[in-house]
C-alpha cells in the first residue's frame, strides 16, 4: 500500500486540508509523509524594482515559505506521524513540475493536495496546478477539493 506520501502545501485553507487527510492516510497505513512548499523566484520580475529590494521580496517569500512548513511539520509531529520536509526554489515553471519531479526522485507512491475546485473564469485567470500534478504525476494523485469557491 502507500508507505511514502508526498503532500503540497502552500498555508492555503485547500493544502490545510489536503494535509489533513494526508495525515489520516498515513497514521492508518504507517506511512510516512513528505512536506514540500514551492518558492518560484521568477513570480517576482526584478526589472521593475531595484536588486536590494528584490532580494528582501525573495527572502520574505522564502521565510514565509519556512513558516508554512514549520507549522504543517508541528501539527504532523503531533499526530505522531513520520515526516521529512522539503523547500524547494525553482525560478519560472509552475510549481507542479517541481511537485512532479520531487514525488519521481523519492519515489512517493501517492500525492496528496488540497484543490480549490475552481472553474470557469477563475482557473483559467489562476491555473491549476493540482490538475497539472494530476496530469503529469505517474503515481496516484488524490484531491482534496475545498468548500471554498474561487
Amino acid at each position: 500500500m502507500y508507505k511514502k506520501i508526498l503532500v503540497p502545501i502552500d498555508g492555503s485553507d485547500a493544502s490545510q486540508q489536503g494535509l489533513s487527510e494526508a495525515v489520516k492516510l498515513a497514521k492508518g497505513l504507517g506511512a510516512t509523509l513528505r512536506l514540500v512548499h514551492v518558492v518560484n523566484e521568477f513570480i517576482i520580475e526584478s526589472g521593475y524594482a531595484p536588486a536590494l529590494y528584490h532580494q528582501t521580496l525573495i527572502d520574505t517569500i522564502r521565510e514565509a515559505g519556512r513558516k508554512v512548513l514549520g507549522d504543517a511539520e508541528a501539527l504532523v509531529r503531533g499526530e505522531g506521524v513520520e515526516l521529512k520536509s522539503d523547500l524547494v526554489e525553482t525560478l519560472g515553471g509552475r510549481a507542479a513540475d517541481s511537485i512532479v519531479a520531487l514525488a519521481k526522485q523519492w519515489p512517493a507512491d501517492l500525492i496528496v493536495m488540497g484543490t480549490h475546485g475552481r472553474r470557469g473564469l477563475s482557473r483559467l485567470a489562476m491555473g491549476s496546478d493540482a490538475e497539472m500534478v494530476l496530469r503529469r504525476s505517474t503515481v496516484p494523485v488524490l484531491l482534496i477539493r475545498t468548500s471554498e469557491r474561487g
